[in-house]
């Protein structure tokens, strides 16, 4: 069989980002149901981080990354929707995009539309696709309609800024929060039809003077310790509380009869590895992100380039929270 070498980024053990290396693998054939892919660039996202430290449990040694863009240079038996020379794009477990070459499921890689360069679709499948599942897929009783009021927590991260523009297309009056100002700028910009910065500002006493004291339908919130009670708070009578990341750390146990204090509250914990578990949906999702893309619904930020030997680099950057829009590798 033939084999190819490529750089990845690797980590043997939990810890901090010195734990990631850049070392040579041995990259083969496609099997059934799988592609061999070149990246022309790969993105980075907070899942990536809480792999590396050990919030999220996995298998060593590890190759780490969710989501890369390039062109398909093998297809593996039963594989129909992708052949060789296809630009295509992907969020896709298992982990392994921080390098230039892979063998990977086929599954969740979809074709990449002409309009849309490889930085771009590096950066924007796992957060798009995020994006898409929290407005789209992740409903309150009664379901989202124009003019309704959503939370949105870390408003200027890559899925944030996505979501602002997302929503303001939906006709949804977005509440963005941020730690500074000029995060609560971006968000603005980008369609949040508030903003909120929790460094300086009580974001629950801000929500209930933005909705007259109603509260939002529906909270989104990927930082999880810091910002769960008052979000909990910020919600009206049966609305839906979102959890999709702990950025700030996991939420502590509760009493669920506090849901039922508070107003018959509704609680969903989300991962897009649920969303994607098909071909199909991923598809279908797929091809909803792209068309928010190409019509300008939705314009992919992308903040910060790194090059993929300065992978820990990235990483700090990542959990400094110093980054705004997308984070990418380039090769």
């Amino acid at each position: 069989m033939t084999q190819f070498t490529s750089r990845a980024v690797r980590i043997d053990q939990n810890g901090g980002p010195e734990q990631l290396k850049l070392v040579q693998v041995s990259v083969g054939e496609p099997g059934p149901g799988e592609i061999r892919i070149r990246h022309h660039a790969v993105g980075l996202n907070f899942i990536d981080v809480y792999q590396r430290s050990g919030l999220y449990v996995m298998p060593m040694p590890l190759q780490l990354g969710m989501e890369a863009a390039g062109v398909v240079e093998a297809v593996g038996a039963g594989v129909t929707h992708l052949k060789v020379g296809d630009r295509a794009a992907y969020a896709s477990q298992p982990p392994g995009s921080y390098c230039d070459l892979r063998v990977m499921p086929a599954k969740c890689v979809c074709k990449l539309p002409d309009a849309i360069s490889f930085e771009t679709g590096a950066a924007m499948m796992l957060k798009g696709l995020t994006a898409q599942y929290l407005l789209k897929r992740t409903q309150p009783q009664g379901g989202l309609h124009a003019g309704d009021f959503v939370l949105f927590h870390a408003a200027a991260g890559g899925v944030g800024l996505i979501a602002c523009q997302w929503a303001r297309a939906l006709g949804l009056q977005l509440i963005g929060t941020a730690g500074s100002a000029a995060k609560c700028a971006s968000a603005k910009e980008n369609g949040a039809a508030f903003v909120i910065n929790y460094a300086t500002e009580d974001f629950l006493a801000r929500v209930k003077e933005i909705t007259q004291g109603k509260g939002v339908r529906v909270v989104l919130d990927s930082v999880g310790k810091d910002t769960w009670d008052k979000s909990l708070d910020c919600l009206a009578p049966f609305g839906l509380m979102v959890s999709f990341g702990n950025a700030s750390g996991a939420v502590p146990p509760f009493a669920p009869g506090l849901l039922g204090v508070k107003g018959s509250l509704y609680l969903t914990r989300q991962t897009l590895f649920s969303h994607i578990v098909t071909r199909e949906i991923t598809q279908a999702m797929a091809d909803d992100l792209f068309e928010a893309v190409t019509s300008g619904k939705v314009n992919i930020r992308i903040g910060q380039r790194f090059k993929l030997e300065e992978v820990q680099q990235a990483h700090r950057a990542l959990e400094a929270r110093q980054t705004t829009g997308c984070s990418i590798l380039t090769l």
